[in-house]
């Protein structure tokens, strides 16, 4: 009993150790979530082992050109023909032997098979690289979402504390008889939709954490919160396109991966013309054999030796056309990947213009949203000092505080577009994402 008490402890311990094995970071900023999730990805780390897999078939390729060894013994018994019908009389034999070959010439063959081998492990490191690219973007527009959300929280709770002040007043002014009572209760609607916006912003805001988490592929229990960085304002510094097109035409890893597929299409088909070329291998192998009752064990072994060693010559001279079907889809190949390389190339360059455009569009968006916001608080600001002194009319109050709130909203948004827009132009120039250096 005392035993499996023991046990149950120690596995519950284990246990315990197991699940801690991970330490999340003490802050969440974009960073350490960027590097968060290219190390514990799922399919990023799935790429990694297909990878692996890809190393040992490069491994197997280079022994390739070594001999190969293999051993044999066998033990059996010998059967004799006698009057009486086919006899077992339990008399052992044995044999012992290894044989052995190397290829000497199959048209580089092997030496090619080492080579794409070789470029199939840098194209898997490429395909890592390229799904590391993807949800480095994908984790920086989650997390700017979540910081605009945050940001818009913060605004319409300034909404609404004006909103309550106004509430206050405008009961004060009601019991004094100087405002209707439709009046009074235009000012409780406004209150009543301010703390609903709040509420959806605070909503959204939840959503958008939730988002990041199952990007991050964390825990639902986990309590998730990120590290807003000190601030973040719009750069509105551009680099050239072309610039940024050759940039990223020669360091993105989808165009090098297309570059190495093209090289390996052309390997491929060097092994395929490598096939109906003759073969010339060394062959060899070491053989004896002892049989009970002819002798001493070991002199039989050594009287039966028997060591044959000599070249093998082998010549294709007809294949139901596999070879011939081999080498032509090796051509076609060498077209696609060239095809392939040229989508990759023009898609990139029309990814990267599409970016420069709408970073263009949102810095001009920012800074119409920019004065717009500015003046709508002015004139908020205005309209809230005539409520003080019981000036007002009802109508323009709504009508300013609803085209106020319009211009956060339009201001947050533009904002944001303009920062996660010049992180993607910058991320195709070779930049890293950070929002330390905005």
């Amino acid at each position: 009993m005392k035993t499996k008490i023991f046990l149950l402890i120690f596995f519950f311990k284990a246990l315990g150790i197991f699940a801690q094995t991970y330490s999340y970071p003490a802050n969440w900023t974009i960073e350490n979530c960027i590097q968060y999730a290219k190390e514990n990805n799922i399919s990023i780390n799935s790429l990694r082992l297909s990878k692996s897999a890809a190393e040992q078939d490069l491994l197997q390729a280079k022994d390739a050109k070594y001999p190969n060894l293999n051993g044999t013994v066998s033990q059996g018994i010998f059967a004799v023909n006698g009057s009486s019908g086919l006899q077992l009389n339990g008399a052992p034999s044995q044999s012992i032997g290894a044989n052995s070959s190397m290829t000497l010439y199959h048209a580089n063959y092997i030496k090619n098979n080492e080579i794409s081998k070789n470029l199939t492990v840098q194209m898997s490191d490429l395909s890592v690289k390229e799904a590391e690219n993807n949800i480095t973007l994908t984790i920086t527009q989650a997390f700017l979402n979540i910081l605009m959300a945050q940001e818009n929280i913060v605004s319409l709770e300034n909404v609404l504390k004006t909103t309550q002040t106004q509430l206050k007043q405008g009961e004060q002014f009601y019991s004094a008889g100087t405002i209707s009572k439709l009046n009074y209760l235009q000012i409780q609607a406004q209150v009543a939709q301010d703390e609903y916006n709040l509420v959806s912003a605070q909503n959204t805001l939840r959503t958008n954490i939730v988002n990041l988490k199952q990007i991050l592929q964390l825990p639902s229990s986990y309590d998730f919160q990120i590290t807003k960085p000190v601030d973040i304002t719009v750069d509105e510094n551009l680099k050239a396109l072309a610039d940024v097109q050759n940039t990223a035409q020669n360091e993105r890893p989808e165009i090098k991966y297309g570059e190495l597929n093209v090289e390996n299409s052309n390997t491929n088909l060097k092994m395929a013309r490598s096939s109906i070329q003759p073969t010339l291998s060394l062959v060899g192998n070491i053989s004896t054999n002892y049989a009970n009752g002819n002798g001493n064990y070991f002199t039989q072994l050594g009287n039966n030796f028997y060591l044959p060693v000599g070249l093998s010559l082998g010549i294709p001279i007809y294949n139901n056309r596999i070879y011939k079907t081999e080498i032509e889809k090796s051509k076609i190949a060498i077209q696609q990947a060239n095809l392939d390389l040229l989508n990759t190339k023009t898609v990139l360059n029309q990814q990267i213009e599409q970016s420069y455009i709408s970073l263009q569009n949102s810095l001009s968006q920012y800074d119409s949203a920019l004065k717009q916001m500015n003046i709508n608080k002015e004139s908020y600001d205005i309209v809230n000092a005539q409520m003080k002194i019981g000036s007002i009319d009802y109508v323009q109050l709504q009508q300013q505080r609803l085209l106020y709130i319009q211009a956060i909203q339009n201001y947050l948004q533009a904002k944001y577009a303009a920062v996660l827009n010049k992180q993607i132009y910058e991320f195709y120039a070779g930049n890293p994402i950070t929002l330390s250096r905005l």
